[in-house]
């Protein structure tokens, strides 16, 4: 096995991705959800607006597991997937799953990532995954934002305050 160190420091100085080199989802795709409260549109959580509330972003108008269904008009090539989850108001334990397909029988699960919210604590998820995906047709994100799926306890409805993809 071969490895070596990351220099940490090179990493630091590394730049952030500039807002402008984002893939324009509003004009390169279709997307497909199952459920949407009017107050937060998919809109809010996949297009940046100068004019954003402080949080946007969206919210299932239902509880119980949600799609996210991204249709591109044309295959594109995917480098980095960036996602905020933020829920400062009950503790909770949600899993979400990407996707990606690049064909009819393509269909692969990219990432899956679990994790638990505290309102005294981690009331907020950011993930930042680099990828090398090309040809990619759709992209479906599926969250399940209560884990514990226990009936005696608030139900809980899913929400993204943003993705980005490049």
């Amino acid at each position: 096995m071969r490895k070596s160190l990351i220099d940490q420091e090179a990493v630091a100085k590394c730049p952030p991705v500039p807002q402008d080199s984002w893939l324009d989802l509003d004009a390169l795709a279709t997307v497909h959800i199952t459920s949407e409260d009017s107050l937060f549109p998919i809109e809010d959580a996949l297009i940046d607006k100068p004019d954003a509330k402080p949080w946007s972003g969206w919210r299932a108008a239902r509880t119980g597991p949600q799609i996210v269904l991204i249709k591109f008009d044309h295959p594109v090539s995917l480098r980095r997937i960036h996602l905020r989850i933020v829920e400062a108001a009950s503790p909770r334990s949600q899993e979400f799953a990407i996707f990606a397909s690049s064909g009819e029988n393509d269909h692969r699960e990219i990432i899956r990532q679990q994790f638990s919210f505290s309102p005294e604590g981690a009331s907020e998820e950011v993930e930042d995954y680099t990828v090398s995906l090309a040809g990619i047709t759709a992209l479906e994100l599926r969250i399940d934002p209560d884990r514990a799926h226990d009936p005696t306890q608030s139900q809980h409805c899913a929400s993204l305050q943003s993705l980005r993809l490049a």
